[in-house]
């Protein structure tokens, strides 16, 4: 057969089947037209080795002599009893290819195993592959793992990942891609707060805007594993697999089992060009939210952070009239709205109206907040259950625990998390009354968005004696989309105890995520800019907390956390009440600026410098010169971030990158300027750069290479420029 070529936005992914089994010959920069006869890559066979070159299959298998980690195991039962451990034999069948998708059939006939293999090169360069294997046996066959991975160049000697925890999610980490297998797994049921989000092989060095980068990420929200996997010959692979528990996944003969899909991006541009081939497939989706829908990103006043459990409609609908006052666009209701919600240790699972905190429901709030041109929204976490709600006491079966024996019949739970168990979704009665009741509250109440929580991990989790996270997460699955059909034009916030549940699975059925249930804008810093390497802006919750923030008790001037908060889907969490004088005279600039710029920022590229000066962050937004006006007359939006005290007692000159290079514009600092409250805090300098307070003008090429003097910022603080193209 002769190769598959696929080819989009400067890459190649070329497949080849001439050694028997369907192997990736490359996967990187676009190699044009024409291809030789790829018999010229078969290598020599060294000393005391196979007597034949060892294909890195598309599913690399020990019967071909592959030495590192397989694409498929499992075993077959028979009689019950499960078989030994074996290796199939997987020979091409069938390759079909279109240029930008190809569908590979390969097959086992002895060990009775089929792996159709689907891949898309999406037109901004992002490519989608998934497997599918398929029970042709006479007998059941057990499915441990079934693998998505992909070769990257030997000139990749560096990888980098991200890790956290609870209110400082998504935190780099690199390190020298040596032999052996490098393997990050998720066991918390959920995606995870020290999930990796991506996984990136790269040159030696590369940046934000240098160097060659391979990139992949495993589009589900359950148990899962990323990893390297460097082999003694010197190649190395990338990829992911769900990460199954013991019988998990057992095909009856005839079924099938489909993986999550594996994201993959390359970038010869660096770690900006990995996040441009994720945003254009976010961005080209018929259901993506944001700029390029038609409907802009609201202002959104969350009341979690303001009033916590009290409840009260007079002070909310005070609260409500201090938002609208603001120019906020969407009032969010979080938790304690519901029977027996005092605090965190009772009524989850009981998804009705608390009567006796709201005698007339929740309209007259409802009827506050949208007769002040705002939209509605509620919080809720439909995967949950605690022990004192009606829910768990009339149905105790449908808390999930580690063993067939149930709590109703007396077996033992799990620990608990916040007071709380999972509902099991894989349940039908269970899962068929949480729709109900969610379904209920949106037919009978004005709602525009769920924020939609999942406090706790999936620890010992098991449905009628067998692990349950791969049914439990499909279920939840079905509960998103379910909802989603009956009311379309509600939209839905992934929250996990703030970012645990960040991935293209549950982003195929949400409108935004929680990056972090932290609002101190100096974490924030790095737990935006790094969620954003693979989610654009548009999709990720941003919000000015209070002056001190709750979780780490830093404090911050207003234009710190706006600026920071700027550059998302932006939004408040904080009585805001309590603002007043110039503050909220100030807090209205930053929501005008969010209204004024929100179209470039939720539809341009975003561009980060590579600073020298590691006590500095430099990011932007770059309005694309083909598009059509919808970013307005700004170009360009950046912040100049100093995140600690720096080494030198000058910052110099900074780089704004990314900018047409033909192109003249004129750069300004908008915030803070003389006047404002914050200015004598932010800057620790006995004069400014005269260009601060005139404007400057240069082309983009200038920009890019030579930059500004930047001021001397104090730790802590920020600048707002925006570049208007002359």
């Amino acid at each position: 057969m002769h190769p598959l070529h696929l080819r989009s936005a400067g890459t190649s992914l070329v497949i080849s089947t001439h050694r028997g089994e369907a192997e990736i010959s490359h996967w990187g920069a676009d190699l044009g037209d024409t291809l030789p006869d790829l018999a010229i890559l078969n290598e020599p066979i060294p000393p005391s080795s196979i007597d034949a070159n060892v294909p890195a299959g598309l599913l690399p298998q020990a019967s071909s002599s592959w030495q590192g980690r397989p694409g498929l195991r499992g075993h077959r039962i028979t009689d019950g009893v499960p078989g030994f451990d074996f290796s199939v034999s997987l020979r091409v069948v069938s390759a079909t290819t279109d240029g930008t998708t190809a569908a590979i059939v390969q097959a086992d006939a002895d060990a009775g195993i089929t792996v159709t293999s689907n891949l898309t090169l999406h037109p901004g360069g992002l490519l989608e592959l998934r497997h599918t294997a398929t029970n042709d046996g006479p007998s059941p066959f057990q499915v441990d793992e079934l693998a998505t991975m992909l070769p990257v160049a030997p000139d990749a000697v560096e990888l980098l990942d991200l890790t956290g925890r609870w209110c400082r999610e998504r935190h780099p980490q690199r390190r020298a891609i040596q032999q052996g297998t490098w393997v990050r797994t998720g066991r918390h049921g959920r995606t995870g707060h020290d999930s990796s989000l991506l996984l990136a092989a790269g040159t030696a060095g590369f940046g934000n805007r240098h160097g060659k980068v391979w990139a992949t990420h495993l589009a589900w929200s359950g148990n899962h594993e990323e990893f390297a996997d460097s082999v003694a010959d010197g190649r190395t692979m990338i990829g992911g697999s769900e990460l199954l528990g013991p019988a998990e996944v057992v095909l009856e003969p005839g079924d099938s089992y489909t993986t999550p899909a594996l994201f993959a991006a390359y970038s010869n541009q660096g770690l900006d060009g990995i996040s441009a081939a994720f945003y254009s497939w976010f961005r080209s989706r018929p259901h993506h939210v944001g700029a390029l829908s038609g409907k802009p990103r609201p202002v959104v006043l969350n009341t979690w952070e303001a009033v916590y459990f009290d409840h009260n409609l007079d002070t909310l609908v005070e609260l409500a009239e201090s938002a609208a006052d603001l120019g906020v666009e969407r009032f969010v209701l979080d938790d304690g709205w519901f029977r027996g919600r005092r605090d965190d240790r009772a009524g989850l699972g009981d998804w009705y109206i608390d009567e006796t905190i709201w005698p007339g429901g929740l309209t007259p709030l409802i009827d506050a907040v949208t007769s002040l041109g705002m939209e509605f929204g509620l919080w809720v976490e439909p995967e949950m259950i605690n022990l004192d709600s009606d829910a768990a006491r009339a149905h105790p079966e449908w808390i999930v625990g580690p063993s067939a024996d149930s709590y109703k019949d007396g077996g033992r739970l799990p620990l608990e998390w916040r007071q709380q168990h999972v509902i099991d979704l894989v349940n039908p009665e269970a899962w068929q009354y949480i729709y109900d009741r969610i379904d209920t509250l949106l037919r009978e109440n004005t709602i525009s968005y769920l924020k939609w929580d999942q406090n706790r991990d999936l620890l010992e989790h098991g449905h009628a004696g067998r692990a349950s996270v791969h049914q439990q997460t499909l279920a939840a699955y079905r509960l998103f989309d379910a909802l989603h059909a009956a009311h379309p034009g509600v939209e839905i916030e992934s929250c996990s105890s703030g970012g645990a549940r960040v991935d293209l699975g549950i982003l195929e059925r949400t409108d935004r995520i929680w990056a972090s249930d932290c609002n101190d804008a100096l974490e924030r810093q790095t737990i935006q800019r790094w969620t954003g390497i693979v989610v654009p802006p548009e999709l990720v919750g941003g919000h000015i907390g209070p002056t001190t923030s709750h979780t780490t008790g830093r404090t911050h001037d207003l234009s710190f956390r706006a600026i920071t908060a700027l550059f998302g889907h932006f939004g408040m969490e904080w009585d805001v009440r309590s603002v007043t004088g110039a503050e909220r005279e100030e807090l209205k600039r930053f929501i005008g600026l969010y209204k004024e710029h929100r179209a470039l920022i939720h539809s341009g590229r975003v561009v980060r410098a590579d600073a020298l000066d590691e006590s500095l962050m430099v990011h932007g937004v770059v309005a694309d010169i083909h598009d059509g006006g919808i970013a307005g007359a700004t170009a360009a939006l950046f912040a100049v971030v100093k995140t600690r005290t720096g080494f030198a007692e000058q910052v110099g000159r900074v780089a704004l990158p990314g900018l047409d290079p033909s192109r003249s514009y004129r750069v300004e600092a908008i915030f803070p300027t003389p006047g404002d409250a914050d200015y004598g805090h932010t800057f620790i300098e006995a004069k400014a750069a005269p260009w601060l307070a005139s404007g400057a003008e240069a082309t983009g090429r200038f920009l890019g290479e030579v930059g500004l003097p930047m001021p001397v910022l104090n730790p802590e603080h920020a600048i707002l420029l925006r570049l208007t193209a002359l």
